[in-house]
């Protein structure tokens, strides 16, 4: 009926109404939190572009995930730094890597708490791109496919819960599943990052993980950020390549992907909210532009509104003691 029988605002007039119709939820069990573990560091080393976040050592990483599971947090994403790179990014696969001896160490200390491993390789070769490189300098695609599947199969022996492809080379979510499977690991899922845009969002990111290209740039295998349907074809082609779960990154300027693709696949979706995201909030708010917490907040919750079951996010523990 219209006004002015109709009045929507009725339901908005007190904090016990609004909540009563709330359409969307947010909550600590729906984050992931991001860390940077680096090998050969005993203390936490501050990243200038993401004020909160650091590089940790394996004993600061066991310490923060132990705080992340605390706050009701039930995952976390590991990068690795290496002691080392070369050509191949051999560091991603050596069993006494970063991010294996990081996930034994979490693993032992919060048995319960998810640990997901990104499988990349960009933070351990010495160009840092994701792949093996052509003598053209260009990313060698099938070979890299090999590689990844090293990586993925060290990563679930050292007791990965979920392995998260984010190289974004074509054919790499079945060819890491038929590694795992082949080696045991049927029962490990895999994480894909269907979605992934060549964006200006990721800077903070790569001076956190020390993974900038040494030459041109990943437009070559990451995604152009003007096509929607090539995005939902990505997603479509990882579930039919035995995806479990399915991501867009990153996730506050393609909102409406990820509503296409949770619509689309009907699979679970994440979301990745990304360093530049964060550090936008946090450079707004210390200059006294908007209040964090609200902006934080809104901003998460209109990732699940979109239709993200999960939100990886560097807000996450801050999220989780906002929450009520």
């Amino acid at each position: 009926m219209p006004f002015p029988q109709t009045r929507l605002r009725r339901l908005r007039a007190t904090h016990a109404l609004r909540g009563l119709v709330r359409e969307t939820s947010l909550d600590a069990s729906d984050l992931v939190y991001p860390m940077f573990v680096a090998h050969g560091i005993d203390r936490r080393e501050p990243i200038a572009a993401m004020p909160g976040v650091d590089r940790l050592s394996i004993a600061h990483a066991v310490a923060e995930a132990g705080e992340a599971a605390e706050l009701g947090i039930p995952a976390v994403l590991l990068f690795g730094l290496p002691a080392a790179k070369d050509e191949e990014g051999s560091g991603a696969w050596d069993d006494e890597g970063i991010v294996q001896l990081a996930t034994r160490a979490i693993k032992e200390a919060q048995p319960d708490l998810i640990v997901i491993t990104d499988l990349c390789l960009c933070e351990y070769t010495s160009h840092g791109h994701c792949g093996a490189l052509r003598p053209d300098g260009t990313v060698d695609n099938d070979a890299t496919l090999e590689l990844l599947a090293h990586t993925a199969v060290s990563q679930a022996r050292a007791g990965a819960d979920v392995i998260a492809p984010s190289d974004m080379m074509d054919g790499r979510v079945g060819f890491v599943r038929t590694a795992l499977d082949e080696d045991g690991h049927t029962d490990t899922p895999i994480l894909a990052y269907s979605a992934k845009f060549a964006s200006a969002f990721y800077g903070p990111f790569r001076e956190a993980a020390d993974s900038v290209p040494a030459f041109g740039d990943r437009r070559g295998y990451q995604m152009d950020p003007a096509n929607g349907s090539e995005a939902v074809r990505e997603a479509r082609l990882d579930v039919d390549e035995g995806a479990d779960i399915v991501m867009v990154k990153p996730a506050l300027p393609y909102l409406d992907l990820i509503r296409r693709i949770k619509d689309d696949t009907g699979m679970p979706v994440a979301a990745y909210n990304v360093s530049g995201e964060y550090a936008m909030v946090k450079a707004a708010a210390a200059a006294g532009y908007l209040d964090e917490r609200a902006a934080v907040l809104e901003a998460l919750t209109s990732i699940r509104r979109a239709g993200a079951d999960i939100v990886i996010t560097y807000h996450a523990k801050d999220a989780a003691r906002w929450l009520p």
